[in-house]
């Protein structure tokens, strides 16, 4: 077994960090002691994704259904294709929208350009309430190349990850699933429901998989209050 190594202190790793041309002393302090802290954020997600991946055998998942873009029916099974995880994004296109979500279509154009070395490790599917050639027209609206589709054939997948709403409308979600054997388990799905958000904050996961707030958030500005992701511009 590998012996773990001793990690430096974070203050310790900070203090090489090479300062800019120009840079004044307090500029100086303050980046470096705000490295320290991002060195000890980057291990502390290190340690988080190290505890998701020691996650014990997950709850068996129903056989859902699904249907291809020839109208074929699809098992859960059916999915993984060659890979034994299957990671399925339900974005927020159901026949009753007249266009998609601008937030789930923000990551997903995100997802497409990974998309290609995504699928080398795991499946990765694009769930809709919508037909199949509804979602890839607006797929190849936007130059999505890379994204697989597939519609749900009932609600029940729907409803067991409480996607849906009362008053009609729909949540996102990300769901990884494993093949054991001749059965699927669930592995891990986001948990952080709105009622988990901090104050003044939208609901999140840790770390945020979505490259439009991961970059805002290195900006002076950050996110902001009262700005999203349009559709058009």
């Amino acid at each position: 077994m590998a012996l773990r190594q001793t990690l430096l202190a974070a203050p310790a790793l900070a203090s090489r960090r090479r300062a800019f041309p120009g840079e004044d002393d307090n500029y100086s302090r303050a980046r470096k002691a705000l490295l320290g802290e991002e060195i000890d954020l980057r291990r502390k997600m290190t340690r988080v994704a190290e505890q998701r991946r020691a996650l014990p055998p997950g709850p068996v998942m129903k056989d859902y259904r699904f249907r291809d873009g020839n109208g074929a029916e699809l098992g859960l099974a059916d999915l993984f294709g060659e890979h034994h995880t299957l990671v399925a994004y339900f974005w927020m296109y159901g026949p009753e929208r007249e266009r998609p979500c601008p937030m789930c279509t923000n990551w997903l154009g995100a997802v497409n350009g990974n998309a290609t070395d995504i699928k080398q490790r795991v499946a990765l599917k694009v769930i809709g309430r919508s037909p199949v050639e509804r979602q890839k027209a607006f797929a190849q609206e936007r130059g999505w190349g890379a994204l697989d589709f597939v519609q749900l054939a009932d609600d029940d997948y729907a409803t067991d990850f409480h996607l849906l709403n009362k008053d009609g409308s729909e949540n996102p979600a990300l769901a990884v699933c494993r093949r054991d054997g001749d059965m699927v388990r669930l592995f891990w799905t986001s948990n952080m429901t709105a009622d988990m958000a901090d104050p003044g904050q939208d609901p999140r996961d840790a770390p945020d998989i979505a490259a439009l707030w991961s970059i805002l958030d290195l900006t002076p500005g950050g996110r902001g209050t009262d700005w999203y992701p349009a559709l058009e511009y």
